[in-house]
């Protein structure tokens, strides 16, 4: 990724972040674009340069640019862990197996860094993605549920 594709991810992914958190209930719309922004600053402080972080375009040859990675790594006291931070397989792209070959890369990739696991986040209204990590041989390893009284 260079420099004017980085700035057009970053662009991207933040808004798509605070949409998310919006959803999910988390932030109020009026703040999300800020604490957003400040999430990005905390895991890219260097943007592209940031030591740790990964971020790529998912290009197919056929398809084109159908997409992008990130992810960083850490060391914790669980070993070398990396951890995805966002993935977006564009919408026209979506059903035709480039979410699946592109978690199967960032395992590949992973193991080749000498990573010891691999951790995420997934909104829970995203069936989609959900779904796909579950299929990926994810496991559920904390799990925080919320009922509306008042709908």
């Amino acid at each position: 990724m260079n420099d004017q594709e980085f700035e057009s991810f970053r662009l991207r992914s933040i808004k798509d972040f605070a949409e998310e958190k919006v959803e999910a209930g988390a932030w109020a719309t009026e703040e999300a674009q800020d604490l957003a922004e400040a999430s990005y600053d905390r895991y890219l402080p260097e943007g592209l340069n940031t030591s740790g972080a990964y971020i790529y375009n998912l290009v197919h040859p056929m398809d084109g640019n159908v997409g992008y990675i990130w992810f960083n790594i850490t060391d914790n006291r669980r070993g070398k862990e990396a951890f995805l931070l966002d993935i977006v397989v564009e919408e026209a792209h979506r059903g035709k197996g480039y979410g699946t070959e592109t978690m199967d890369a960032l395992e590949q990739a992973a193991r080749s860094l000498g990573v010891d696991r691999i951790g995420l986040h997934v909104f829970g209204h995203n069936v989609r993605a959900s779904s796909l990590y579950r299929k990926m041989g994810y496991e559920v390893t904390d799990l925080t549920m919320y009922k509306e009284l008042n709908r």
